[in-house]
């Protein structure tokens, strides 16, 4: 079922190209977002001193300070250096999911051509760390541990990280799509009232589907780069 979106009435843009122009929207909305909160994050000793209220900087500090936490938490220590990238795609994913709760707009999340092209960097991404870590030695990790299965255990590898991008991206495009066609349907039911719980579900979505594509990222970077002992 295909869903009206103000941004197909662009001219030239149309239906095909709704999640285009939407991934536009999302990703202007965010490089604001953060061209604002450093501005007013200030330098010197105030930009030290965390946001004591809501705002701009305060929802960026809190975003930053719970990536670096999660990421030091699924790779370690060295995970911190990692966070500004985390937090990156965690606030490009939410925002476009975020935009999907407006009225007569469709989250680009909930197109594949966008979840699968996420997918595509964050499986270029793991492999480039991995390389980036050990060399030419990363080929062992596809390797397994017995030289006579190495063979088959290669094949089998190899394939589990080709599917990666397509389950990474059908998985959020899923979920987003799910959401998107409930909040729509009580919309159009009971338009007053009871729509109300739905948008509360629809932000708890949004919020958990950055989050479950960022920690897969995480886990699959952690395990890329990581050395056996």
């Amino acid at each position: 079922m295909e869903h009206f979106s103000w941004m197909q009435l662009i001219p030239g843009v149309g239906h095909k190209y709704a999640h285009v122009a939407t991934i536009a929207l999302a990703s202007l909305i965010s490089i604001l977002l953060g061209l604002y909160a450093r501005v007013v994050l200030g330098s010197g000793e105030a930009a030290v001193i965390p946001s004591n209220k809501f705002s701009v900087r305060g929802c960026f500090e809190g975003i930053l300070e719970f990536i670096v936490n999660l990421s030091e938490m699924v790779m370690g220590h060295d995970g911190k250096k990692y966070a500004p990238i985390f937090a990156s795609i965690f606030v490009f994913i939410l925002v476009n999911n975020l935009i999907g709760l407006l009225p007569g707009m469709v989250p680009a999340t909930a197109n594949l051509n966008t979840t699968f092209a996420l997918g595509i960097f964050s499986f270029a991404m793991y492999h480039v760390y991995g390389v980036q870590e050990h060399g030419f030695a990363y080929i062992k990790q596809f390797m397994g541990p017995m030289l006579l299965l190495a063979p088959f255990m290669f094949c089998v590898e190899l394939i589990s990280h080709m599917v990666r991008p397509l389950s990474l991206g059908l998985r959020l495009m899923g979920n987003l799509q799910g959401d998107h066609a409930v909040l729509s349907i009580f919309l159009d039911l009971v338009p007053i009232g009871l729509p109300v719980v739905f948008y509360l579900l629809g932000l708890f979505v949004c919020f958990m589907q950055a989050f479950i594509f960022t920690t897969l990222s995480m886990a699959y970077i952690a395990m890329a780069t990581a050395h056996d002992h």
